[in-house]
């Protein structure tokens, strides 16, 4: 499985982006799919978090109110929009996949074997 994320830049801060990671190589469908972020000097923490259904998510709460994740099986694609952003959003974002049988949507980056390569969100203020 490989996972291709994209959408990162510069936005000011009350500013939005839209994240996609695009998926080949498998079935998509099977995959738990998840947004993690990792700033300078600090841990790989969870964003956000969906189903291979796409009927349950999970967020952290530090964006729950401002970030929704989505996901296309048709288009193989999973996205993360973040709407008012703000300076401490400032990270890079690395997508990830989870063989799944279940309607989880895991929260530990150890439940996910694939990762894509991330992409840099730096937010002004």
């Amino acid at each position: 499985v490989q996972l291709q994320a994209s959408g990162g830049g510069l936005v000011q801060a009350g500013g939005s982006l839209r994240l996609s990671c695009a998926v080949s190589g498998r079935s998509f469908s099977r995959y738990a799919m998840a947004w993690f972020r990792q700033a300078p000097g600090r841990e790989r923490e969870f964003v956000a978090a969906i189903s291979w259904s796409g009927t349950n998510t999970n967020y952290a709460d530090s964006v729950k109110d401002r970030i929704t994740i989505s996901r296309d099986s048709a288009k193989d694609t999973v996205w993360l929009q973040m709407h008012s952003l703000i300076p401490e959003d400032t990270a890079f974002y690395y997508c990830a996949a989870a063989m799944s049988t279940s309607s989880a949507a895991p929260l530990e980056p150890e439940k996910y074997a694939y990762w894509g390569q991330g992409t840099q969100v730096t937010v002004s203020s």
